[in-house]
């Protein structure tokens, strides 16, 4: 695997280097960078961080700049040339940090720095926990546990605001969740929730049903969370020009589902916006909803893996002039 690393604004191009398996091992499978760390994962389901700073302090042999002759008698970016590997990593840097992981691999963010991650034993299945990446501490309540009844996983992620909040979603109740200092104790942290999105729901199904023959029949099951015939949750997005919280949900009408795009404050979660989309939303196929200041992108795979995009554009109404 080979990682090309830019600096934006202006673009200059900070080296390419090679995740080689004989200097990080066997089962490194994928790598990312973000925010100055070297992420690598394994197929053992483990991941690994390093500092990418000294990376290339320690195994940069040469400076490239996009346009202009390398050391090799070549162009820098123009082909046959491209970009040659100027980060030579011979041998494994120093790890700061390691974890191993059920499922969904681990997430870092947070105010202050803490990890999502599901402990890698199948008691943990469907728990997300939630640690300070300090001294590995568990924070208080820090264990998000939904207990779906659904098909569909629950999902959890760092809010992508600058708040440090998480939000940790399912397909009935969206919470999103606030790493505060444990009351008494500055130096642990619990965590709280900031707010919650509901959805919908008729729990008006009788547990008790009386057959023909005047017999009662105790229901034995719960409807599930993600049953179709109930308001559903699918996507969560924030919109950060307008510091808006945009959530996909559906419901499912006979044969057909329909979908509409909520708009809820940041801050508070309060429902701001509903908007329908016309287009009917078949759950076989996948789908995928974007939410931009004043338009909403929907792309949709059809049938025989074709895609159909659209487009609306919100525009106030005479009446909602102030």
């Amino acid at each position: 695997m080979r990682v090309a690393v830019f600096q934006v604004f202006p673009l200059e191009l900070v080296g390419m280097l090679e995740i080689n398996k004989k200097v990080f091992g066997k089962t490194a499978v994928d790598v990312l960078l973000s925010q100055g760390v070297l992420a690598v994962s394994h197929s053992s389901k483990h991941v690994r961080l390093y500092s990418f700073e000294y990376i290339v302090n320690k195994f940069r042999n040469e400076e490239l700049a996009l346009g202009q002759q390398s050391e090799l008698k070549g162009i820098v970016g123009e082909a046959p040339y491209g970009i040659p590997v100027n980060i030579h990593i011979h041998e494994c840097p120093p790890v700061l940090f390691e974890m191993s992981y059920f499922e969904d691999g681990v997430q870092i963010g947070g105010h202050p720095w803490h990890y999502i991650y599901t402990p890698n034993h199948k008691r943990h299945r469907g728990t997300h926990h939630i640690c300070s990446i300090t001294d590995g501490a568990l924070a208080k309540n820090g264990v998000q546990d939904m207990k779906c009844d659904s098909l569909e996983a629950d999902w959890i992620f760092f809010h992508p605001d600058d708040s440090g909040r998480i939000v940790h979603a399912g397909p009935s109740t969206i919470n999103v969740l606030k790493i505060m200092a444990e009351t008494g104790c500055d130096w642990k942290n619990e965590i709280v929730t900031d707010f919650s999105i509901t959805a919908a729901r008729d729990n008006r199904a009788p547990q008790v049903i009386v057959t023909s023959s005047g017999r009662a029949v105790k229901r034995r099951f719960q409807l599930l969370d993600d049953d179709p015939a109930q308001e559903t949750f699918r996507m969560v997005k924030y919109e950060d020009e307008l510091d808006l919280l945009a959530v996909v949900d559906i419901t499912q009408t006979e044969d057909e589902g329909q979908a509409h795009l909520r708009l809820h404050d940041n801050k508070t979660g309060v429902l701001m916006k509903r908007v329908p989309l016309k287009e009917l939303w078949d759950v076989t196929y996948s789908h995928e909803v974007y939410f931009d200041r004043d338009t909403i992108i929907h792309t949709v795979q059809e049938k025989n893996n074709s895609y159909c995009c659209h487009v609306y554009k919100i525009k106030r109404r005479a009446s909602d002039e102030p």
